[in-house]
């Protein structure tokens, strides 16, 4: 089995766990179904059940962005070798994304070209809004400019890099300049996005700039007939498409599968953490219930407890039994084992504040159970003291669990990403698995430190 057919398979175990358990009644626990709830999450459970029949469809999808009269859907016609999309000088010729098919020679698997509207045309900040829905949906971007690039063309990178796909910047219209002067565009391009890099910004390494023409302006020629007369006639050149051609099918070939994982996670990935989200406003109410109930049940037992290392082994039972009512609640998959994990996550993250609790346990345990060792019959005195100790390391650690419950839900809304089959885990794996001179591995720069 190749490395794209595991991540293939990965991507799919994974969405269809998902898939599986969301759709459940059973992850709602002995908890009844809340129709608010079910009504809020039903968009983000058809997004799952989209990812998943994305990996079926085996469908590259490759948008093409930039400003108006960059030549993107010019681009897309000189890969197919047919002119399919409307195209010309006039400004903003698409005005509405449109999507063709087209099947690579080897006939493994189908590309589907998203042609969008320029990013700067009139109604800029809602075809933006709508850009940004269809890179959501891609597989990889094709960034189109055909001059020195622009702080327009700029922002828009940085704002397309947010979606954590391989972008290839295409440099159009060469035709255009001499030689020298498109070496000095390309050259600062590569400029450009070193800089950028360097300030953690964007990262375009110069093997994904590539210069061609998709659509060649005429060019006059001397034409001499046979009775030696001459006449000047235009003629238009073939595209220079072939580097751009060759470098998409190389990717397809060596990265296709993998793309199309990673992508379909993505998806599941944001739409598990939206059901998280949601769930946690609409049951918070209820949530604070269970915090409060684990509050009161470690103050009480901490407090009547005379045996020190009790109160810390019983004070950590409570604080799991109440990561996993929550869990619970908000019907997501937490085990025993993973609850462990998150509890220990939080101590570490909230360093010295739950640590400080510990130190408190110990030293007042300690003193709890060297007065319950001495005869309180004999000092009745030592009562009170008994008491007070009891009331303060109660109230303690009380209040931190408190504070492992609210910690317990920020890192719940997270979603369903616990276990070897988590989307985030896997998206994690496979990132970590591929090649380091693949264009998936230059992700881990924007996602993963």
């Amino acid at each position: 089995m190749t490395q794209q057919e595991t991540h293939l398979q990965q991507a799919r175990a994974s969405l269809q766990q998902a898939l599986s358990w969301y759709s459940s009644i059973r992850r709602h626990w002995n908890y009844p179904p809340n129709l608010e709830l079910q009504a809020a999450v039903r968009e983000d459970l058809q997004a799952l059940k989209a990812s998943l029949e994305k990996l079926e469809q085996n469908i590259i999808k490759i948008a093409t962005f930039g400003l108006v009269s960059r030549g993107k859907s010019a681009v897309i016609n000189a890969l197919m070798g047919q002119n399919i999309l409307e195209s010309g000088p006039i400004h903003g010729v698409t005005k509405w994304p449109k999507s063709v098919r087209w099947t690579p020679p080897s006939g493994k698997i189908q590309i589907e070209f998203i042609d969008t509207p320029g990013l700067d045309e009139i109604d800029g900040e809602q075809r933006e809004i709508m850009a940004r829905a269809i890179a959501e949906q891609a597989d990889l971007i094709l960034f189109v400019i055909s001059e020195d690039i622009t702080r327009t063309e700029y922002e828009a990178l940085l704002g397309l890099r947010k979606t954590l796909k391989p972008l290839i910047l295409l440099f159009n219209k060469i035709d255009l300049y001499p030689e020298k002067d498109c070496q000095e565009i390309y050259q600062q391009l590569q400029k450009i996005g070193q800089q950028s890099a360097k300030n953690n910004q964007l990262q375009i390494p110069p093997e994904d700039i590539v210069m061609i023409a998709a659509a060649p302006q005429p060019i006059p020629i001397l034409v001499k007939y046979p009775d030696g007369t001459t006449a000047e006639e235009w003629e238009t050149p073939a595209p220079q498409i072939d580097a751009l051609r060759n470098k998409i099918l190389t990717i397809l070939n060596q990265e296709g599968r993998s793309l199309l994982s990673l992508n379909a996670l993505r998806q599941a990935e944001k739409a598990e953490e939206n059901i998280a989200k949601k769930t946690i406003e609409i049951r918070q109410k209820e949530a604070e219930e269970i915090i409060w109930k684990y509050v009161k049940y470690k103050s009480l037992a901490v407090a009547v407890n005379p045996i020190a290392i009790f109160d810390l082994i019983g004070g950590a039972i409570t604080d799991l039994g109440l990561i996993r009512s929550l869990a619970q609640l908000y019907g997501l998959p937490i085990t025993s084992y993973e609850a462990g994990k998150l509890w220990r996550k939080i101590l570490l993250s909230s360093g010295g504040l739950l640590l400080g609790e510990i130190g408190s346990s110990v030293i007042l345990g300690l003193g709890k159970t060297a007065l319950a060792a001495s005869s309180l019959f004999d000092n009745p005195g030592m009562l009170t003291t008994y008491s007070s100790t009891a009331i303060i390391q109660g109230g303690i650690a009380g209040y931190f669990t408190y504070i492992i419950g609210k910690a317990a839900q920020e890192y719940l809304e997270k979603g369903c990403s616990w276990g070897p089959l988590g989307p985030s885990m896997v998206i994690k794996n496979i990132l970590n698995q591929v090649d380091p001179n693949t264009i998936i591995y230059r992700l881990q720069l924007n996602r993963y430190d």
